[in-house]
């Protein structure tokens, strides 16, 4: 039997903590998330606001819905999309605040592309 150490189980944390970044450091997640601000929406509408197919879509919501970010309702054949609580709210909203902050230096920042989205 393995005793995890407390380094261990910081890695951990720490891994999970970047899965996490990771779901919001897509343009497409963003998109959503960013339009689902304003009210729930369903696949069709997203599909308009991201500019991608209905598969692509879904498979962001899927990834975005399982990681806690959004929920859904079902009225007849729709499917509704929102976010799934006030943290993600406060969470996007606090990211839009340090971005105002540091724009420049994040524009300026070579270390992170986000071309390749």
């Amino acid at each position: 039997m393995t005793i995890s150490t407390t380094e261990e189980k910081d890695t951990e944390r720490l891994v999970l903590a970047t899965k996490f970044f990771r779901a919001l450091g897509d343009l497409s997640r963003l998109k959503i998330l960013n339009s689902l601000l304003d009210g729930e929406k369903n696949v069709g509408d997203l599909v308009e606001l991201v500019g991608s197919s209905q598969g692509r879509v879904s498979n962001h919501l899927a990834c975005l819905k399982q990681c806690g970010f959004v929920d859904t309702r079902r009225d007849g054949k729709y499917i509704y999309y929102r976010i799934a609580d006030g943290q993600v709210r406060q969470l996007l909203e606090i990211s839009q605040l340090m971005i105002a902050k540091n724009a420049e230096r994040i524009w300026a920042c070579t270390r992170v592309d986000a071309s390749n989205d």
